[in-house]
């Protein structure tokens, strides 16, 4: 594989072919991956080229569902058993041969989206989403993943954070920030519907708060900036006063999870993946950033808000992860050590 992978995105992959997965279930399949540019498609793409690579005799082949070639070769690579299908998920999927395998990760996940382009948000998670399972059906796959989004729970009341499955909030479906949040939650409606009609076997998985080497640093999403300030040794600078909590999630383990519902998750069911024990405020992650970086000598500063910025409403988010964890699967990775493989891995030449 001629690829853009660096020591710490392979020594991420070592890792998550150590979890009991059962591999061998992809081994000699098509496995089809919308979104494969995205960040964390993009790891799912480097894990199967890895099992290729090194742990496959019959390779599986990977297909890319992309809609610029050049950037996605760019973050991908090159490799024998890869082959890009390049169009909009909106449109119509046509493959004359077998697909045993469909992730549906292609989503426009940034909060960037929801102010400039709410309509694409939308379709992406919806019409993306049945044209996908219309595949599946036409070609009996074994099995179908969903990526879907913590977002679907929207304000949980106190009493029900960290949040199972189960447990739902308000979402005001008039702020145009809830486009992600809704399509999402149709999105899973409509895997349900289809292994209830049709039995296509959809597994939803809904990550939280994922980040990892490979992020896009104008990705918009509050981590991201942090990161960018980081690297480009630029003082941190808060638009709110920091209280709101997140549970972060490194993506081995995010991918680890993926994996694992895919291939022992429940037919119509949905998972929650990410880490609980990572609970932390914005304010409290920007210090601990600064913190892992001393040499830098950055401070915390205040800043005025970006008007294409849509905040969340949500002071707290974090997920119960039990039920994935009845798989077999459970994160490991801590705040400091994610973040700083993270940053890491930007700095490093073969990246």
């Amino acid at each position: 594989m001629i690829t853009p992978l660096n020591s710490i995105i392979v020594e991420d992959l070592e890792n998550i072919y150590q979890e009991n997965i059962p591999w061998k279930n992809l081994e000699g399949k098509t496995i089809l991956i919308s979104g494969a540019g995205g960040l964390l498609a993009s790891y799912m793409v480097y894990m199967l080229c890895y099992l290729n690579n090194n742990k496959f005799t019959k390779p599986c082949t990977i297909l890319c569902l992309v809609r610029d070639e050049k950037k996605a070769q760019a973050k991908l690579g090159v490799d024998l058993h890869m082959k890009f299908i390049i169009q909009d998920v909106t449109e119509p999927v046509l493959y004359n041969n077998p697909i045993h395998f469909i992730i549906h990760a292609a989503s426009k996940a940034s909060p960037i989206y929801y102010r400039t382009d709410p309509i694409g948000v939308i379709e992406a998670n919806v019409t993306g989403t049945k044209n996908l399972l219309q595949l599946a059906d036409e070609k009996k796959v074994e099995s179908f993943l969903f990526i879907s989004s913590g977002e679907v729970y929207g304000e949980v009341s106190s009493e029900y954070i960290p949040t199972k499955e189960n447990d739902f909030g308000y979402i005001d479906i008039t702020n145009v920030r809830s486009c992600y949040a809704e399509s999402k939650r149709l999105g899973e409606t409509m895997c349900v519907s289809w292994f209830s009609q049709k039995q296509v076997p959809a597994k939803i998985v809904r990550p939280f708060h994922t980040y990892g080497p490979g992020i896009m640093l104008d990705d918009g999403r509050v981590f991201a900036d942090f990161i960018k300030n980081i690297i480009h040794n630029e003082d941190i600078e808060l638009s709110s006063d920091g209280s709101a909590t997140r549970a972060f999630c490194y993506i081995a383990d995010a991918i680890a999870g993926f994996f694992t519902i895919l291939l022992r998750g429940e037919d119509g069911q949905a998972y929650n993946i990410g880490n609980e024990n990572n609970e932390i405020s914005i304010k409290e992650l920007a210090t601990t950033l600064i913190n892992l970086f001393p040499e830098k000598k950055l401070q915390l500063k205040q800043k005025l808000i970006d008007q294409n910025y849509v905040p969340s409403v949500i002071s707290r988010n974090c997920p119960n992860t039990n039920k994935a964890r009845m798989l077999g699967w459970k994160p490991k990775i801590s705040i400091k050590d994610g973040f700083y493989r993270t940053i890491s891995s930007f700095n490093l030449k073969d990246h």
